[in-house]
């Protein structure tokens, strides 16, 4: 019996070593050639494509379309599984993947018909962008063509790769208008909701200005002064205190990765369960959407020691293996001139993102302008019924929707609304980045960011010279007034809509300083004509701002310890408030004072405070709105959207205790207050501490640890997490500059001078390769978890592949 006991463990370890041994040398064989020589039709020249110790990506050619095609051969070495994502996600064919659990999201992509779209942006695309683009697919086919294996991610999901077309670039366009401005598209059909369910003065109340505003020329949006409205006297019916109790157990966290398609979507009404009862402002499942966004900001030469412009950027996007911005370098010639540009690509397009020429310098923040009108049709304007067919790993779902003149329709409520986006017209899409190459001031990168279509930026800017300058780069919708909620058919423009060209800007400001942060920056004067598709609250840009006038000058190891602000500037308020409940009850609360009262003002990696704090103020939130919101869930609208501008409101009801905000059985505010965070309490401990209830299990490090994983590592067994990226203790939150949530944050950490690259730093919070045995797998995570400050410019050579033209036969 021992004999035969022992002889099954050993098969089944011989069993599971072969396994394993297989799969290594699958895995090995799947690792692309980094040095050679090769030939290939698709160069002009001898071109070379080297690596250094980080895999970052340098490409000496002869020419801007020589330097695509070898872009494009690197970046499909070392990323096509996030490149096939990317084009995945616009088109809608993820379920084809990962099976019916895709099809919400591709149904959704599949109502904006990009696949098609993408065809007519080509095809209105300038010559030079074409050639751009056909280069740039040769070299990515290219690659895939040397593939022993496909990459594992192919293996594991049984799917074949297919060839990169060069319309697929257009959808990788696309994916980030889906990143960047698919929440504008549903924030309008909200506040739609919002303002015919509960009237004018509930959605004043909700959707009131800012008290945190920084525009650039410090114009304010004047507040709200009406009084505050009564609850809705049709929900107060339906609200008993056992349904504010009961929400909790199904609660979902605040920290969700928003800003990335193919990862989970905000929840909408088809992944929220309600209770049996009906609707109590404490059921709202969803949680509030974060202050998140990106940062840059900038001073002129008159702020450095240099006299030279000095830039920041860092933009907060959805963190994932691999990561979403690939280093590159190229060198190439242009009308007679040498041109290097180096900084962030994005797989899937030829070009450099964010960087700089030595010359000039440039960054991305969203900018929130409204790009989007619903509209209300009347009930006899026709419609006609596309049907997209969804590929499964098994046959194919049908999904029918209708589309008008005026683009595709959704309905709610029993009403018609039709969707003019920014993002479904030819003018959205283009490669007019490439040109920021060739640009050697801020007047003439500004001419550039005026044609750039992307979607809408904060693009910042600075020159070797010492100037700066701030303009809305990327497609904007010319509109004589932006809609906050649906408008009239009767009202929507009759003319095909068209490219808004008289933007405003920003050159050299008299103070030196520019910041954005994804609050309005415009102009409060033009706030009606330029609209609000989604502004951030604007306490991370007044932070951004205060830093900039604290010093009058400036290093790139100054602008870093601002993108590493932590100081919770924003909490102190709602920390004074916490400690004044509990004070009054400090039996109870004995132990929760202590942590609060050292609390370090900061979202540090110890303070257990910090956490009471912040989860304090977000149940306090969702008790006072949450029915309200659930109500709007259930007509089919995103209501999250709506929580990003509900502080004043939030604090106007603090302050005013209007009775009829209560809940049912509750006496007083000081009860809900309190009671708000008897749940958050308790909710973090029964998830962090279930057992022994520790205190200590709630330090903010460990509730919002940086958690960078791989999308397909908790589908496979043993080994999966060896895809992600080693688990961090949390560093910063939302509403600061330093934004991080557990897979959210800065996706990289970019600091510039033009004429002094040698001081310059770009950190980037993974690696290059996609590959988990290559050595560029985590090259450079470290530098990121650290804080370190990894050098912008490439070091030496240590892998290299040149391509030679082949001659025709």
């Amino acid at each position: 019996m021992i004999n035969w006991f022992k002889w099954l463990v050993l098969s089944v370890l011989t069993l599971v070593i072969m396994v394993a041994l297989g799969l290594y040398i699958s895995l090995r064989l799947s690792l692309p050639a980094l040095d050679g020589n090769s030939a290939t039709y698709h160069v002009n020249a001898p071109t070379e494509l080297s690596r250094d110790s980080l895999g970052h990506a340098v490409i000496n050619a002869s020419d801007i379309f020589d330097a695509a095609y070898a872009l494009g051969f690197a970046h499909a070495q070392d990323r096509f599984f996030q490149m096939d994502l990317q084009r995945r996600a616009a088109s809608g064919g993820l379920s084809q993947w990962v099976g019916d659990i895709a099809l919400d999201i591709d149904k959704k992509a599949r109502f904006h018909q990009f696949e098609k779209r993408a065809k007519a942006v080509f095809d209105n695309l300038p010559s030079k962008q074409q050639e751009l683009l056909v280069r740039y697919s040769h070299g990515v086919n290219d690659a895939l063509s040397e593939f022993t294996l496909p990459p594992f991610e192919y293996l594991a999901a049984g799917v074949d790769i297919q060839q990169w077309q060069p319309t697929d670039s257009i959808l990788v366009i696309y994916s980030m208008y889906l990143d960047l401005q698919g929440t504008q598209v549903e924030l309008d059909l909200a506040r739609e909701a919002l303002l015919t369910t509960f009237g004018n003065d509930i959605y004043g109340f909700i959707t009131q200005p800012s008290n945190y505003q920084a525009a650039l020329d410090a114009s304010e949006i004047p507040l709200l002064e009406a009084e505050i409205p009564q609850y809705p006297a049709s929900l107060r019916a339906v609200i008993n205190k056992q349904d504010s109790d009961q929400h909790s157990e199904q609660d979902t966290e605040e920290n969700t990765d928003l800003n990335t398609e193919q990862d989970a979507p905000p929840p909408s009404a088809s992944h929220i369960n309600y209770s049996n009862t009906a609707i109590a402002r404490a059921q709202y499942m969803g949680a509030e959407l974060p202050d998140i966004g990106s940062n840059n900001w900038a001073v002129t030469g008159n702020y450095t020691a240099t006299g030279a412009g000095l830039l920041a950027n860092d933009m907060h996007l959805g963190l994932r293996v691999p990561i979403i911005w690939y280093r590159a370098q190229l060198n190439y010639q242009e009308s007679g001139s040498d041109v290097q540009v180096t900084g962030v690509s994005l797989p899937g397009i030829p070009g450099v993102v964010v960087g700089t020429n030595g010359h000039i310098a440039w960054g991305f923040t969203n900018a929130n302008l409204d790009n989007v009108d619903w509209i209300a049709l009347d009930d006899t304007t026709p419609t006609e019924t596309v049907t997209e067919r969804i590929p499964l790993p098994e046959g194919e779902h049908e999904f029918k929707f209708e589309v008008s003149a005026y683009g595709p329709v959704k309905e709610l409520n029993g009403k018609r609304y039709a969707l003019n986006w920014v993002a479904h017209h030819p003018f959205a899409a283009n490669l007019g980045i490439i040109n920021f190459g060739t640009a050697k001031s801020v007047q003439a990168a500004v001419r550039t960011g005026q044609r750039i279509a992307i979607p809408t930026q904060n693009l910042v800017i600075v020159d070797e010279s010492g100037s700066a300058g701030w303009l809305p780069g990327g497609a904007v919708m010319d509109r004589q007034q932006a809609s906050f909620t649906a408008i009239k058919e009767q009202d929507a423009a009759a003319t095909l809509p068209k490219r808004a060209t008289k933007l405003p800007m920003v050159i050299n400001p008299e103070m030196g300083r520019i910041w954005t942060a994804n609050a309005r920056v415009i102009p409060a004067e033009d706030f009606k004509v330029w609209g609000d598709g989604g502004y951030a609250l604007g306490a991370r840009g007044q932070q951004i701002r205060d830093r900039l006038f604290e010093k009058d000058t400036f290093s790139e190891t100054d602008f870093y310890a601002i993108q590493l602000d932590n100081h919770a500037r924003f909490l102190i308020p709602w920390q004074h408030l916490l400690y004044g409940l509990l004070n009054m009850q400090d039996i109870e609360f004995k132990p929760d004072l202590a942590y609060l009262n050292t609390w370090s003002e900061c979202a540090c990696e110890d303070s257990v405070g910090y956490t009471l704090v912040k989860h304090f103020r977000r149940e306090v939130i969702q008790t006072l709105f949450g029915g309200l919101l659930s109500n709007l869930d259930q007509q089919g609208v995103n209501s999250r959207t709506l929580l990003r501008g509900i502080e004043p409101a939030t604090w106007q009801l603090i302050h005013s205790q209007p009775d009829s905000w209560l809940p049912a059985d509750t006496e007083s505010f000081d009860e809900l207050l309190v009671d708000a965070y008897r749940r958050a309490k308790h909710k973090l401990l029964d998830k962090y501490s279930p057992v022994e209830a520790n205190m200590e299990a709630l330090a903010w490090g460990k509730v919002n640890a940086l958690s960078v994983e791989h999308p397909f590592a908790s589908q496979i067994p043993l080994v999966g997490s060896m895809l992600n990226m080693q688990q961090v203790e949390g560093f910063g939150d939302t509403y600061m500059p330093a934004v991080q949530a557990p897979s959210f944050g800065a996706s990289e950490r970019f600091f510039v001078s033009p004429g002094h690259l040698e001081d310059a730093i770009l950190t980037l919070p993974g690696g290059q390769s996609g590959h988990p045995l290559s050595d560029f797998f985590t090259a450079g995570f470290n530098d990121y978890a650290t804080h370190a400050a990894t050098p912008l410019l490439p070091s030496e050579p240590i892998h290299s592949r040149t391509f030679y033209k082949k001659e025709v036969e």
